[in-house]
């Protein structure tokens, strides 16, 4: 198994140790862009082929984000009372059978149903991954690891799209379903072979629901915990619409294949990459929040150059700049956000992680059925959701988190 002792600023760190937990971490991490996005080349023939509406087939979209993050709800306090392991091996079997299901699914309302179970059961994958970091690093520390995780996670919405869309030259939107099954099964032996419990019994909370409850209440008190969360999640939003709105912009508007729009899409994900890594240089140097600054400045950016673009009708390419601008920027905000919102809550960090990722995903679901409201011809809802989203993020970050205030320490249970 991986050797996973606690790190702190001071510590030296295994380099062997560290790289193989950097890859586990990040794909593990990945459950949210392979569920979205593996499949988006594909949502075009799945609505001809089992007959919905376009809003009702992005509602497949819809429920995945919320079973993301109600499953977090769930996974992260009952890792946070019972270790890292077990609630995670029991999410990714999970995953891999509700996968399975998705590819027999008969009418869009069942994909609907079996999307949300996918989701729920891929929300352990996410929010157990960032809390076994917190459990192994601190401070500085912590962002940089979280901006290597990206480095593996970023390849999963490159690879994704391109993948869903070169699957889909020989077999249909089904098939994506199938290799997502056989991705988790591989990841459910991997981790059960390979992954450490990284939380001792020693440091496990106890307590029921109620005990949930409170430490929730609590973090919700936190204005810096709430103003990192919420900054992040409406980066994040912006994130989603784009996912939710650009196969019907892109195939539907400017006419470009699947095949080319799986290309696009993986191009967009490489800025997170790109991005990921000069934060993950660079916090060491400079403040998180300032680099969370940059990332969500740039977000909001490229959210109104696409409003810019869209109205004056500009043409493509100042679409493709503005969803790029708004994609890669994610890659500053996600490492720094996390490691803020968590510095101040190593003893809960399960349950601190899954109201992250709770805040992050609803509002995700809030704003993908929107994306579509004017019809398959027109990219000003889009546009419009991505600047406001843009917009919100920038303000929230400045008056939640701009000014001192002192987080609120959870009491022992």
């Amino acid at each position: 198994m991986l050797e996973t002792p606690a790190v702190t600023e001071e510590q030296p760190e295994n380099d062997q140790s560290r790289i193989g937990l950097v890859f586990m971490i990040g794909a593990l991490s990945a459950f949210g862009p392979l569920c979205l996005d593996m499949y988006l080349p594909g949502l075009p023939s799945l609505t001809r082929d089992l007959g919905g509406a376009t809003w009702e087939v992005q509602l497949t979209l819809t429920a995945c984000l919320l079973g993301l993050a109600g499953g977090q709800i769930v996974a992260g306090p009952l890792s946070d009372a019972l270790g890292r392991r077990r609630p995670l091996l029991v999410g990714l079997i999970t995953f891999t059978v509700a996968s399975f299901l998705c590819a027999l699914a008969p009418s869009v309302p069942i994909l609907i149903l079996l999307r949300l179970l996918q989701g729920a059961a891929g929300a352990a994958g996410i929010v157990i991954a960032r809390a076994m970091v917190r459990d192994l690093y601190t401070g500085a520390k912590a962002a940089r690891f979280f901006a290597l995780t990206l480095a593996v996670n970023g390849l999963a919405p490159i690879l994704a799209p391109v993948i869903g869309g070169q699957l889909l030259n020989f077999t249909s939107w089904r098939g994506v379903f199938v290799v997502l099954g056989l991705i988790g099964a591989t990841l459910f032996v991997s981790a059960g072979l390979g992954l450490q419990e990284t939380l001792p019994p020693s440091r496990r909370r106890v307590g029921g629901i109620s005990t949930t409850l409170k430490i929730f209440r609590l973090l919700l008190l936190d204005r810096y915990f709430v103003g990192y969360a919420l900054s992040s999640g409406l980066g994040y939003g912006a994130m989603f619409a784009y996912i939710a709105g650009s196969p019907f912009v892109l195939e539907n508007i400017y006419s470009i294949s699947p095949q080319l729009f799986s290309l696009i899409f993986a191009t967009n994900a490489l800025g997170i990459i790109i991005t990921s890594q000069i934060s993950g240089r660079l916090v060491g140097r400079i403040d998180p929040r300032k680099l969370l600054a940059v990332g969500l400045c740039g977000s909001l950016i490229g959210g109104l150059l696409l409003l810019t673009t869209v109205t004056t009708n500009s043409g493509l390419p100042g679409v493709l700049v503005g969803f790029w601008l708004v994609v890669a920027n994610v890659g500053f905000i996600a490492p720094n956000a996390t490691a803020l919102a968590l510095a101040d809550h190593a003893r809960v960090a399960g349950s601190a992680s899954a109201l992250l990722g709770v805040l992050q995903y609803i509002i995700g679901a809030a704003v993908t059925p929107l994306v579509s409201i004017g019809g398959n011809d027109t990219a000003k809802p889009l546009a419009a959701i991505m600047a406001v989203l843009g917009i919100g993020s920038v303000l929230v970050f400045v008056f939640m988190t701009g000014r001192a205030a002192r987080a609120i320490e959870i009491p022992p249970a």
